[in-house]
């Protein structure tokens, strides 16, 4: 894995996001396995605060002037509003 897919799997976790589940039961009929039951559930994985932190913990904000870290602010609010606006 390089940097920018670490980089995108922790947005990910720090956002949340929905994954399908999909849970097969087998049976013998006739000599042969077929398929029983089929069921197909939604979950969906709440933000998590490690990873915002990791996130947060990337850059050192202590070095930043008010301005930047106001640029800086504006700069995630926006990459966190496409994170959202692309999961749904």
């Amino acid at each position: 894995m390089d940097d920018e897919q670490i980089k995108r799997a922790i947005m990910k976790v720090a956002l949340g996001y929905s994954l399908e589940e999909v849970t097969e039961e087998y049976g013998v009929e006739d000599g042969e396995l077929r398929l029983v039951k089929r069921r197909e559930t939604k979950k969906d994985v709440p933000p998590d605060l490690k990873a915002v932190k990791l996130l947060i913990d990337e850059k050192d904000y202590s070095l930043l002037s008010d301005e930047e870290l106001e640029r800086e602010k504006q700069r995630l609010l926006a990459q966190l509003g496409e994170q959202s606006h692309g999961k749904d």
